[in-house]
């Protein structure tokens, strides 16, 4: 069944069709951070190491496409390195991953991963984990992330994005 659901995400606008449209059309009018029940996809999610199980939460992030805007001068001169937009020096992956650990404080964000993109947003989905939950405490592939020096770890750079945003990573 992952397997499937593997190849249909390879090309999302084809394999799925209207439904591919309809959640767009949904998901744009949602809130920039929602908590959902499962993931979307549920192959990508397992791999990154979700869980179905008490102490996992997957949360859809949505953020603006495109380069950062520069606010414009109201008065004064015009600084010579003055341009209206900037590239971040963060990816949109990591930005969402820190939005969903400022929205939900006493998670700790595991990975995230791609879900979807129209015109003005992208979305991805974050998986986060309760520390403190006994069902993570007690399983032996997670139990780590309860653990003192892994609190915060989305703002020190240690998930997947913010390795490769620091370079330690080659894709």
């Amino acid at each position: 069944m992952l397997k499937s659901i593997k190849l249909m995400w390879k090309k999302p606008k084809q394999n799925l069709g209207e439904l591919w449209k309809k959640r767009l059309m949904e998901w744009r009018k949602e809130e920039a951070v929602v908590r959902i029940e499962r993931p979307t996809r549920l192959d990508r999610a397992r791999s990154l190491g979700y869980k179905a199980k008490q102490g996992f939460v997957v949360v859809r992030v949505r953020i603006v496409r495109g380069k950062r805007k520069r606010p414009k001068p109201a008065k004064g001169r015009i600084p010579k390195k003055y341009g209206r937009f900037f590239s971040a020096a963060k990816s949109d992956r990591l930005l969402c991953e820190e939005r969903a650990a400022r929205k939900f404080p006493n998670l700790e964000v595991l990975n995230s991963y791609y879900v979807g993109e129209d015109g003005k947003y992208k979305w991805y989905e974050v998986i986060m984990v309760d520390p403190h939950h006994p069902s993570i405490a007690k399983d032996k592939d997670i139990k780590w992330i309860t653990e003192k020096q892994h609190k915060g770890r989305v703002f020190r750079g240690l998930t997947f994005a913010g390795k490769k945003m620091r370079g330690l990573r080659k894709k």
